[in-house]
């Protein structure tokens, strides 16, 4: 039996003592206050009850209900907010309707409630903690009206208190616990049914969601995001644009997305990811440069310079050249990721460089990101790319208006 159905019969059978305590307590000192709170109380058990029945349907999956069962446990949320209100009308219409009559046993009625109070405190707290725990809506519902307990006994409590001095406050005291109850009440039908008519997932579990992808290298575009509750469990849609054009690649980043949105957020059920290649007109070879910005340096993390030659999707001669400063070429480490994080910034598709990586970390930012590296024996941007049956045109490259400084 899972922790959250545990709670719920414990909640039933703490309930159903509270009530005999309380309805006995009533019997003997005749205070209305303290009769309406032991209906109260018989309110909560059926609350209870209806929350154990949920907690075992809600998990069931069946052919007609392939998405399973999860919004019983909201439905039953409505179903306990209209118990906790029809429960507020009754000790209305039973302050209308009795007379004021004199607290018999105070005593006895006193101590019953402060057993109520001590048992009732406690209980809320462990249901709250293990509906927050397991992300039960049902049972957060049954902690915030178990909890109007404790505010409501206080309440009867100083009524039977003040009684012995001849200050009729029976009657007030049972008005009060309605305002607790209606409060209570509305509130949880407000919370269940927003689930029960697709209400979006709130804005801090959204703005995780959205982090976690947009840190996601390999990903250009978050298009669309949507969430919805479905009882404890979250459903979430989401539509990206992935800087790849091979499947496999695009399934593999897809599934790591996934894999740390169900790592990082609790009681996600399902997570539907739509993903489509970047579809680009401008293919970008980046080329670290020397000092004298015309020869290929040998030395990427500490190149000073990077020029960025831009072609047209399908044109073998560039149409724009631009050279700019390699902003992390001074720093003392990690200058080489760094470096490749920031071309990854700037949308580059290849890298031209004289020999390979001998750090792994530019070559696995590379790799993530799906920039292709090009080792050339080349000393300069023009011959390197000839080789590769590409004109650069240098001449843009060479103009003053071409440098950007970042």
């Amino acid at each position: 039996m899972e922790v959250s159905e545990r709670t719920a019969l414990l909640s039933m059978a703490i309930n159903l003592v509270i009530f005999a305590i309380k309805y006995l307590s009533a019997s003997a000192s005749g205070s209305i206050a303290l009769k309406a709170e032991a209906f109260h109380t018989l309110a909560d058990f059926i609350a209870s009850s209806t929350a154990f029945i949920g907690l075992k349907i809600a998990k069931r999956k069946t052919k007609l209900f392939p998405y399973g069962l999860y919004k019983i446990e909201n439905l039953m949320s409505v179903l306990i907010s209209l118990i906790i209100l029809y429960t507020g009308y009754e000790i209305v219409l039973e302050v209308i309707n009795t007379d004021a009559i004199e607290i018999r046993n105070s005593g006895f009625a006193i101590l019953s409630l402060l057993a109520s109070i001590a048992i009732t405190f406690w209980f809320s707290r462990y249901e709250k903690k293990i509906g927050k725990e397991t992300n039960s809506p049902i049972l957060l519902a049954d902690a915030a009206h178990i909890r109007t307990d404790v505010l409501s006994n206080l309440v009867v409590l100083v009524a039977i208190i003040t009684s012995s001095s001849g200050f009729q406050f029976d009657k007030i005291a049972a008005i009060i616990v309605v305002g607790f109850i209606a409060k209570t009440g509305i509130q949880i039908l407000q919370d269940g049914a927003r689930v029960l008519l697709d209400a979006s997932l709130d804005y801090e579990t959204l703005s995780k969601v959205e982090k976690i992808i947009m840190d996601t290298p390999q990903v250009e575009e978050l298009k669309t995001l949507t969430g919805r509750n479905s009882g404890r469990y979250k459903f979430i849609e989401v539509s990206i644009v992935i800087k790849t054009h091979d499947l496999d690649k695009a399934h593999l980043i897809a599934d790591r997305i996934e894999n740390r949105i169900k790592d990082e957020i609790k009681n996600i059920d399902q997570i539907l990811i739509h993903y489509e290649p970047l579809q680009k007109e401008e293919i970008i070879y980046a080329i670290p440069l020397t000092d004298d910005r015309a020869s290929i340096s040998a030395h990427f993390g500490e190149a000073l310079f990077f020029m960025f030659v831009i072609f047209k999707v399908g044109e073998k001669t560039a149409n724009k050249t631009e050279i700019v400063d390699n902003p992390f070429c001074k720093i003392e480490k990690s200058k080489g990721i760094l470096t490749a994080e920031f071309l990854v910034k700037n949308r580059v598709d290849l890298v031209l460089v004289k020999k390979g990586f001998s750090s792994k970390g530019p070559a696995y930012v590379f790799s993530g990101s799906n920039i292709e590296i090009i080792v050339t024996d080349e000393e300069t941007p023009e011959n390197a790319l000839k080789k590769l049956g590409l004109t650069s045109n240098s001449s843009l490259g060479n103009s003053q208006d071409s440098f950007i400084k970042l």
